[in-house]
């Protein structure tokens, strides 16, 4: 079973007055807006949505069995956070009621969204590891006039980058898995996409410029 720290650091995609896909947050900050009717959930059904209050949202969840058979789906595709009386559903969407500004365009450029990018793989010898054991490299090394930009910045394993050194991958014999390109939308989200889990994000997230900035 998942920790009530875990549940309370789960993904919930926000949208704006617009049904825009603007941010990620974390299920703690999600009811925080909810419980000052900043915010409502949004349950998405093939393709028809449906919008709860937050205290509607409660008593739904206060009985398992009346939340999969009013939902459609089991508990267990929901984390869950207990409370003194009861255990609530961690939404997987919410909608800002008063919030009506567009989501930014551009993805960052940042470590945590290249190793997202490369899914923690190094980009030479094509191995997983931990973010603690990867580190970025120039593919055309600053020392040779490399820039710090989406398509000359790979995920690299330590070794690979010892054996790399200064110098480009033709100079070193070795080979790119992946050519790197700038991801048309947050590279985390994407990942989160590929989950069941978060099936519901989908109907938000195909269009490209609907860019999702973590926060």
């Amino acid at each position: 079973m998942i920790s009530q720290s875990a549940a309370l650091n789960a993904h919930v995609l926000v949208l704006n007055k617009m049904w825009m896909a603007i941010r990620v947050t974390s299920a703690r900050r999600a009811f925080s807006m909810l419980f000052r009717d900043l915010a409502e959930v949004i349950r998405v059904d093939d393709g028809s949505y449906t919008a709860h209050s937050f205290d509607t949202w409660t008593q739904l969840s206060a009985a398992r069995e009346d939340f999969e058979f009013s939902l459609g789906e089991r508990a267990g595709d929901y984390e869950w956070v207990r409370t003194v009386r009861m255990s609530i559903a961690v939404p997987k969407v919410i909608r800002l009621l008063g919030y009506d500004r567009l989501p930014r365009q551009d993805v960052k450029l940042n470590r945590r969204n290249i190793f997202a990018r490369d899914q923690n793989r190094c980009q030479y010898c094509g191995k997983r590891f931990a973010t603690s054991e990867l580190s970025l490299d120039h593919v055309v090394p600053r020392s040779q006039g490399g820039k710090s930009l989406w398509d000359n910045l790979v995920c690299c394993c330590v070794a690979c980058n010892v054996r790399k050194g200064g110098r480009t991958p033709n100079q070193s014999g070795m080979k790119l898995i992946h050519e790197p390109v700038k991801p048309k939308r947050n590279p985390i989200v994407s990942m989160r996409l590929g989950s069941n889990k978060y099936a519901s994000w989908r109907a938000f997230l195909d269009h490209a410029y609907w860019s999702v900035e973590l926060k």
